[in-house]
């Protein structure tokens, strides 16, 4: 891909080129990003679409499951012609109507020890959108290992968790640092049994969004060393401090 913008980018991106904090410049890095998305559920769905929107030009996603009628309420990208259909290629497909100058690869599989990291290193930015807590720490223990930027989302009934990581530097907490658990049940994470409104994912999953593109650009504040805990019931929104763990396992 090329590092220019051509005369349909600028136009395109026109809205955030014009932003002093991005500019022609800014844009240009959002082009050159490769980003992974781990589950295309309700965070992934909205953490794609609006990074493909914002104009990043090279997505991975990872999800080996199949639409279904139960995914729709939350899961933008997908309708009921979708159901009963890979997720990742229903998405890539969505994607690319949206902005087909993003390239899309799609991962129709489970993460597990044996493919994280040679997926995982193909990116600088990695996004986790899954909703069990062995999938979540894989992740976090293996873009420690590869020096990644990271963003965890968690979402439940009408609340949601946001995370992020930059593992570049070592004394960043991390994941385990906050549960520190060895074994975690996944029935807090589970929509199926705890439910969640459909809002939630959305808007945890733009926040996701927008964290990575906030390290692209380099600009603003992350979570450095906090969680940001949303109870969107009561429109509550705090800040909760995480230190890193003494006998972390990572």
């Amino acid at each position: 891909m090329s590092a220019e913008l051509d005369k349909i980018e600028i136009e395109r991106f026109s809205r955030q080129i014009i932003l002093k904090n991005i500019g022609p410049s800014g844009q240009k890095k959002i082009k050159n990003a490769k980003v992974l998305i781990v589950g295309a559920g309700g965070l992934g769905c909205s953490v794609a679409e609006f990074l493909t929107r914002a104009g990043v030009g090279n997505i991975g996603i990872i999800d080996n499951d199949l639409v279904n009628v139960s995914n729709i309420h939350r899961q933008s990208l997908y309708d009921i012609n979708d159901i009963n259909k890979s997720k990742v290629k229903c998405a890539k497909n969505k994607l690319n109507k949206i902005n087909p100058k993003t390239i899309i690869k799609t991962h129709n599989l489970r993460l597990n020890e044996n493919n994280a990291a040679k997926i995982i290193e193909q990116y600088n930015y990695i996004v986790d959108g899954s909703d069990n807590f062995k999938t979540k720490f894989l992740i976090n223990d293996t873009s420690i290992r590869l020096k990644k930027f990271l963003v965890v989302g968690a979402i439940s009934k009408f609340d949601g968790h946001l995370f992020t990581y930059n593992f570049k530097f070592k004394k960043t907490p991390c994941l385990r640092c906050f549960f520190q658990e060895d074994k975690i049940s996944d029935d807090i994470l589970n929509c199926e049994y705890e439910g969640v409104l459909g809002t939630v994912a959305g808007i945890i999953g733009t926040l996701q969004a927008n964290e990575i593109l906030k390290q692209i650009l380099d600009i603003g504040q992350n979570l450095d060393k906090k969680i940001l805990i949303l109870d969107l019931l009561n429109l509550n929104f705090r800040k909760a401090k995480i230190t890193k763990k003494k006998r972390c396992k990572c």
